[in-house]
């Protein structure tokens, strides 16, 4: 273990950077994960980590450990520093930085059976319950169009709870470019729309689909719906009128799990 690192230490400096801005992340391609349980599905998914940070008084930590004797490097931070880095009111007493893991998207439509794209989702929070969907109900990939919230922000890393590190993941890509070549791969492209969709309960998710998610308050750009095959909603029987882009997605990728499982049961 290193000494303890200082507010003005060069390390301590880079991390603030790298969680604050997307652009230093980019420059680098790294990002930081925070939390006991983001770094431990990193290290399960055998991610590139550089180097593990821990609040003072916490080296103790199981995880922080592990990363040690898997010939990580750790360091300490002093006193009231890790409060200053994280992203966090109450941060995790560990975080990480670790490579960027997105993948070209000519390599996941060559194998995944189902996709989720999202055009425009701004907000991080939604970013990552959507991968967390993704990855539990078995989706093949998780596709980030240019002008969605960054993949590597800390709070979608935070809010996939680990996800990212398991599902296969594309950063970027001008939308229009992605759905084009989605179809020509194969995909039935199935836009998200709030009302006058096909309910989806209606709709075949067996096949090669893409789910592709528009803005949390405009819905799908006129030239995205532009290039889909079919509009699909869910029903609302309460006052709300729509669910937010983060719960519509984990309604429809669970919908596609359960008519796979049927479709596999009833052979």
């Amino acid at each position: 273990m290193s000494t303890q690192l200082a507010r003005q230490h060069q390390n301590v400096k880079r991390l603030r950077r790298l969680v604050g801005r997307r652009s230093a992340r980019q420059a680098e391609g790294v990002f930081v994960l925070e939390g006991a349980k983001v770094l431990s599905e990193a290290l399960d998914a055998h991610a590139r980590i550089e180097a593990v940070y821990v609040a003072a008084g916490a080296t103790g930590e199981a995880v922080a450990r592990r990363a040690f004797d898997a010939g990580i490097r750790v360091f300490e931070l002093a006193p009231g520093v890790m409060e200053q880095v994280a992203d966090t009111v109450t941060p995790q007493p560990v975080l990480a930085v670790a490579a960027y893991i997105d993948v070209p998207l000519d390599d996941v439509v060559a194998t995944a059976r189902s996709l989720v794209v999202c055009a425009d989702v701004r907000d991080p929070g939604n970013a990552g319950t959507v991968l967390r969907s993704a990855e539990a109900s078995g989706v093949g990939g998780v596709v980030s169009c240019d002008g969605s919230v960054d993949l590597y922000n800390p709070k979608t890393v935070r809010a996939s709870a680990g996800a990212v590190f398991h599902v296969p993941v594309v950063a970027g890509g001008d939308p229009l470019h992605v759905l084009e070549r989605i179809g020509e791969a194969g995909f039935r492209r199935l836009g998200t729309v709030a009302r006058d969709g096909t309910p989806y309960t209606d709709v075949d998710l067996t096949g090669r689909v893409a789910i592709v998610l528009g803005n949390e308050a405009h819905g799908l750009a006129d030239d995205v719906g532009a290039e889909l095959d079919e509009l699909i909603s869910i029903p609302m029987e309460g006052r709300s009128e729509s669910l937010n882009v983060g719960m519509a997605a984990a309604v429809l990728c669970f919908e596609a799990a359960r008519q796979r499982r049927e479709r596999v049961g009833a052979r």
